[in-house]
């Protein structure tokens, strides 16, 4: 990993160079076109950008009505108004029915930063894991985010796509894109860290920093929560019998919890989940935010050195 780029640029980008070579590509905002990016859609093609303002629930509605039209409609805004005010659109207007809408929302976690616990959603990936016939994708970094957009945008149904604010790492290494298809990014035996956006890198680098100890520990980034790619899951946990989760959002229905329901009477392990621990968020700066929260590398990396210390 070498430069930084925020998430959130790459889903502009990306999605302005979709609208230029696909007609059928639509984008709808909530007055934040600004802090999403999608006002580089926005610019490339004026007549395919709709601000719907202030009213989430609207846009959603909108979004689905363009999608009967044959449209591809992609929606933001910050991940707390997109998943959550706007949940029951998503769930009667979108999911329900099956339609064709893509949800981009930005901002996810707590490392949105100053603005606060108001505004930092650590609640919605369980909120769009619970509705049937959704896929929930979290990009690792700004050259996997244009590949989700591209593979959201080609699959039929709903999409919840959850993307970071801020400026993060890039990394190096080109890593194949496939909807419920985790990459296994790192082999090991001692000890498997499953991982989930911009937490990969962060996964990484304690593994680096294990090697160090002696210890050999995995990691796989798992960019699609729902389908969760089970077979790797299950593959990798009985491989390391020891199994630690690191995820930007509540420990309570995300990342964690579909893993351990995929290993759910496969076995036995050492389990950790490693996220926000039933806190909201509060304002501060994204890395002191991490800190605090424990999911910082130096705190992720004593949380996984106690795993090890366990009895299996």
């Amino acid at each position: 990993m070498s430069e930084k780029k925020a998430i959130r640029a790459a889903y502009g980008e990306a999605l302005a160079d979709l609208g230029k070579r696909n007609k059928k590509i639509v984008a709808l905002d909530a007055d934040l076109a600004h802090a999403t990016m999608t006002q580089n859609f926005a610019d490339a093609c004026p007549d395919r950008f709709f601000n719907a303002g202030i009213a989430e629930a609207n846009m959603v509605g909108m979004a689905a009505g363009l999608s009967t039209m044959g449209y591809i409609p992609f929606c933001s805004t910050f991940a707390v108004f997109g998943a959550g005010r706007a949940w029951e659109q998503v769930r009667n207007s979108v999911a329900y029915p099956g339609l064709n809408v893509k949800l981009a929302m930005t901002h996810a976690g707590i490392t949105l930063g100053e603005d606060g616990g108001s505004h930092q959603a650590v609640e919605d990936l369980a909120l769009m894991r619970v509705i049937p016939g959704m896929t929930v994708i979290v990009p690792c970094d700004a050259n996997e985010t244009v590949r989700a957009v591209e593979a959201a945008a080609q699959m039929e149904g709903p999409v919840y796509l959850r993307l970071a604010r801020p400026a993060t790492e890039v990394f190096e290494q080109e890593m194949p894109f496939v909807i419920g298809k985790a990459n296994v990014l790192r082999q090991g035996q001692d000890v498997v860290l499953f991982a989930c956006g911009i937490l990969v890198a962060t996964a990484l680098a304690c593994a680096k920093a294990l090697e160090a100890e002696g210890v050999s520990a995995a990691v796989v980034n798992v960019h699609t929560i729902k389908p969760l790619d089970v077979g790797c899951v299950r593959e990798m946990a009985k491989k390391c019998r020891r199994v630690v989760t690191l995820e930007e959002h509540s420990v309570i229905g995300g990342l964690g919890d579909a893993v351990a329901s995929a290993l759910m009477g496969e076995g036995s392990f050492v389990f950790r989940k490693i996220g926000v621990d039933d806190r909201f968020g509060q304002s501060g700066k994204p890395e002191d935010l991490l800190q605090e929260y424990g999911l910082d590398a130096q705190s992720v990396l004593t949380q996984i050195q106690h795993v090890l210390q366990e009895r299996i």
